[in-house]
């Protein structure tokens, strides 16, 4: 364990607190999107308020991934390595 001075060790503890607090929110949602969050959830095995959090956590800290967007990345990549002829790494 790496010794951290007092004065960094509150403001860890401080960074924890606040990352620990949770409030509770009144939301308005369409019953179709609720019900595909209740389904998602099921399938990922958590409760849907759980996975609501997780989807707003990861927007807010810029992680939540559009698939789309990374296919079309790929494609592109992959287009721009035929067209400049950029050898592939063997399988």
């Amino acid at each position: 364990m790496v010794p951290v001075s007092g004065k960094e060790k509150a403001r860890i503890e401080a960074i924890l607190v606040h990352a620990r607090k949770n409030r509770a929110i009144s939301l308005r949602i369409a019953e179709y999107d609720l019900e595909g969050l209740k389904k998602r959830a099921e399938e990922e095995g958590m409760p849907y308020q759980t996975l609501i959090s997780t989807i707003l956590h990861k927007y807010v800290t810029d992680q939540l991934v559009d698939k789309r967007e990374v296919y079309k990345t790929v494609s592109l990549a992959r287009e721009a390595v035929v067209d400049f002829g950029i050898s592939q790494p063997e399988k």
